[in-house]
């Protein structure tokens, strides 16, 4: 069941619930919001059952005990809430502690978390020698996501030539631009919640047409999942209306950095045409050096 979310383990499992199960199910599907950052004891009691029940509830759905039951429906929280919901649960997360440690501390966790069970090296590396042999790099990141995929494509394109950052402001647009996309190819989308519909199709597209795919995402029941040849998880977390996506920024940092490292020789011949141009064109301020 590792593959199902907590909403569809709920679903198939229904049928062997206790009566107090099913009070318990009932709660958390209808205030996932509520029950997202609650204790055993205290979801128990608001849900009308034990905390033994709440334990137990656990087990039967194939999580290894409460906090990764916890996880899971915080995990709905980030797909499923609206941008009202995200409000409303965000002050009642920061206001008490303060928002600045509050937000640092949750970024800082969301890291460790990335570290201890996230990226894995192996899909990372994969990932690195498939964009470095790729013909063309297609990167793909829509809202909020869009700056990861853009801030990726502004240093590939100093690395190499063939980076297309695709435009995400339709799905038939979005198409257009990756329409001969082909297995030669490599195709990025980056994505978390609330997922984009328009990079999970074009990704789907791109899987279609043979070409590679790396999915950049927070976890493995993200949609977008399913059509990736590679999968870079990393964890990030609702804050207000803000998407935090420090631990995928740091991913795109890493991916960079893994490929300039790899073309080494190139990269130091292309940087040095770069700072050529830039220091005859004065680009950048150096009043103080």
């Amino acid at each position: 069941m590792e593959h199902l979310n907590l909403l569809q383990r709920i679903e198939q499992k229904s049928s062997e619930f206790s009566k107090g199960q099913r009070r318990l199910a009932q709660y958390i599907t209808e205030n996932y919001d509520i029950a997202a950052y609650l204790t055993a004891s205290k979801l128990g009691k608001e849900a009308g059952v034990s905390e033994s029940t709440v334990v137990r509830f656990a087990y039967q759905l194939d999580y290894e005990g409460y906090p990764e039951l916890q996880k899971a429906i915080q995990v709905i929280v980030k797909t499923n809430s609206n941008s009202i919901q995200r409000m409303s649960l965000s002050s009642k997360r920061y206001q008490e502690k303060g928002v600045l440690k509050s937000i640092l501390y949750t970024d800082a966790e969301r890291l460790r978390d990335t570290i201890q069970s996230g990226v894995d090296e192996k899909e990372f590396n994969r990932s690195v020698m498939l964009i470095n042999d790729a013909r063309r790099l297609y990167i793909l990141g829509a809202r909020s996501a869009a700056y990861l995929a853009g801030l990726m494509g502004y240093y590939f394109k100093m690395l190499f030539d063939n980076v297309i950052i695709v435009d995400a402001n339709s799905t038939s647009e979005t198409l257009e631009q990756i329409y001969d996309i082909s297995e030669n190819d490599v195709m990025m989308g980056i994505t978390f919640p609330r997922y984009s519909k328009r990079t999970i199709c074009a990704l789907q597209y791109a899987k279609n047409h043979g070409a590679k795919t790396i999915a950049l995402t927070d976890n493995m029941q993200s949609p977008i999942i399913e059509y990736a040849d590679c999968k870079l998880i990393a964890k990030s977390d609702v804050m207000t209306i803000v998407d935090s996506l420090v631990c995928p920024l740091s991913v795109v940092n890493a991916m960079v950095t893994a490929i300039a490292l790899l073309r080494k020789e190139d990269v130091e011949k292309r940087l040095m045409a770069l700072e050529e141009l830039w220091n005859e064109y004065d680009v950048y301020n150096r009043s103080l050096l």
